[in-house]
């Protein structure tokens, strides 16, 4: 398929080199700075603008990777060079499909969930892609140009797909966080994040077979209050982190009564 990218940051970075791999025709990359559509551009044979009223009106589908906040409106200036016939769909985790309704006739998305950096190659046969699309002919299209980078597609609504990109921010942007933390900490004694590799591939491991609720150890599970207190005076210098730690803690305490059946308030998501 030929193939109009509009974004060239981390995610798009990486789809785009996929697609490239498996034999599709990148055509042009559009990007906000000609640095960084080129950088993308140069290695997939593609054209680079940073016009996006220049976009190249020949392409089979137009793939939007770009922040939330101006998903719309690029929508928008594309529609406008290219018409409302051509197959549209945006990558984001949270953002609804109906984001394309006026703008164009055959839409959908595209999400790759994974944590990707520009830098890092990834292997993307193993990478879940959740779809959905305006239409069954435009359903079978995106699942064809999935199954051609993964084995790993599903179909996804948007409702779904939102409570899904949540459940990442939690499985893989906080916990990434949590490290930062880590390895500020460890940097006071001189350590160097290394020394928590083990840990963490173990911890990784465990809920491939365990439920996490059951993989949890830790202070918090039994609320040790003398533990807890005295790790909490140690961050007396990073009282946001302090009170993460805190409240990390009781959520910890919290999930733990509620898997031996103790009476327990649940959570609520709301939808």
């Amino acid at each position: 398929m030929k193939i109009v990218m509009i974004g060239s940051g981390n995610l798009a970075t990486n789809l785009a080199k996929a697609l490239k791999n498996a034999g599709n025709d990148i055509i042009q990359v559009v990007s906000r700075t000609m640095e960084s559509a080129s950088m993308l551009a140069k290695t997939i044979g593609a054209s680079a603008i940073t016009d996006i009223s220049h976009t190249c009106l020949d392409a089979d589908i137009y793939i939007f990777s770009v922040k939330d906040s101006v998903l719309e409106s690029c929508i928008k200036s594309v529609a406008e060079r290219v018409g409302h016939n051509k197959i549209m769909v945006h990558t984001a985790g949270s953002i609804s499909m109906d984001v394309f309704s006026g703008h164009a006739n055959r839409f959908g998305v595209f999400y790759p969930m994974q944590t990707f950096s520009k830098q890092r190659k990834v292997n993307f046969e193993s990478i879940p892609v959740f779809i959905e699309s305006s239409d069954n002919e435009t359903l079978d299209i995106l699942h064809n140009l999935a199954n051609q980078i993964t084995e790993y597609v599903y179909i996804l609504d948007s409702e779904k797909r939102r409570h899904l990109h949540l459940s990442a921010v939690w499985a893989c942007n906080f916990v990434n966080h949590c490290y930062c933390v880590a390895a500020k900490i460890l940097e006071y004694s001189g350590l160097p994040f290394s020394v928590m590799h083990a840990l963490i591939d173990e911890t990784a491991d465990k809920v491939k077979t365990m439920h996490p609720s059951d993989a949890q150890t830790g202070p918090a599970v039994r609320y040790d209050e003398n533990v807890i207190a005295h790790q909490h005076s140690m961050m007396y210098d990073m009282p946001l982190q302090a009170e993460l730690y805190d409240l990390m803690s009781r959520s910890i305490h919290q999930f733990s009564k509620e898997k031996e059946g103790e009476d327990h308030p649940q959570s609520k998501i709301r939808k």
